[in-house]
């Protein structure tokens, strides 16, 4: 089974989705599960995971609904108030649905580094165990060494990096990502997400070897056990289409046994969120 473990949905305004800016404005419009649907298909993908793109408890009940009704979606991603005193209680409701298999808070957009070792963020993280929920790290890479102390601190909490923290394709740049990525996948409670590359790279003029380098150093560091692909659909047809997204994983693997390939493709996601792929 293929599983593209990272995508969005959304009934598009202004109001809602204010980081949708100038430059953006392919995806300022709605983009549902009938229009990833025949995307998936094409490229052979048998689930997804549906992740949060606005920090409502609204969107996370709206996005289940969509879930339920859209057998393509295997699993929900959605938010919770982690700080509120009231965590538990929002938990709870979300977790009745099945589909609901985590949460993600957008930190790469906190001013400060270290956001994620705030008191009440913690204590938040340490709730999720209770309703089996795995968590989804939102990062740029000067944010990686709080997640390196942040995961320590849970070693049962199963946790999983979106997009290899948005490393700086376009610059070139791999140091101290690297180190700091490494450093992160030492932790073997933490998995990967080969997402967002391309949205990281030069829009109009990247290339595929452009990500190698990127996706080499993850596949060193999680090994194929941990990673699994996602598209970032629809941000990522601000620089690429769907199946250029998954096509760019899918040559890098290529060399790989096809257990492995299998893990990465599908098998790793569907373990990790626990997904009902029957």
């Amino acid at each position: 089974m293929r599983i593209d473990a990272h995508h969005h949905v959304w009934s598009y305004s202004a109001a809602e989705y204010p980081w949708i800016g100038k430059g953006m404005e392919r995806l300022a419009r709605d983009h549902l599960p009938k229009d990833l649907a025949p995307l998936a298909a094409a490229e052979g993908i048998d689930g997804t995971v549906a992740v949060q793109a606005r920090q409502s408890l609204e969107e996370s009940r709206w996005l289940l609904e969509l879930a339920d009704a859209n057998p393509l979606i295997r699993g929900v991603v959605g938010w919770v108030d982690l700080r509120s005193t009231h965590v538990e209680d929002q938990l709870r409701e979300l977790a009745k649905r099945p589909k609901f298999v985590g949460v993600r808070h957008v930190v790469q957009d906190e001013p400060d580094p270290r956001f994620l070792l705030g008191e009440s963020f913690l204590h938040g993280i340490g709730k999720l165990a209770t309703f089996d929920l795995t968590y989804d790290l939102l990062l740029y890479p000067q944010q990686l060494p709080a997640a390196v102390e942040l995961v320590g601190r849970f070693p049962e909490q199963p946790l999983v990096l979106d997009h290899l923290a948005k490393p700086r394709i376009k610059a070139g740049e791999l140091d101290p990502w690297r180190q700091d990525l490494k450093a992160l996948a030492a932790h073997g409670n933490v998995f990967c997400k080969l997402s967002g590359l391309v949205t990281e790279a030069d829009w109009q003029g990247w290339k595929r070897a452009d990500f190698t380098p990127y996706l080499e150093v993850a596949l060193e560091a999680f090994g194929s056990k941990r990673l699994m692909v996602g598209s970032d659909w629809p941000v990522c047809t601000l620089a690429a289409e769907y199946a250029d997204v998954i096509g760019i994983v899918r040559d890098f693997l290529a060399p790989l046994a096809a257990a492995e390939r299998e893990a990465i493709e599908g098998g790793n996601a569907a373990r990790f969120y626990a997904l009902d792929v029957g």
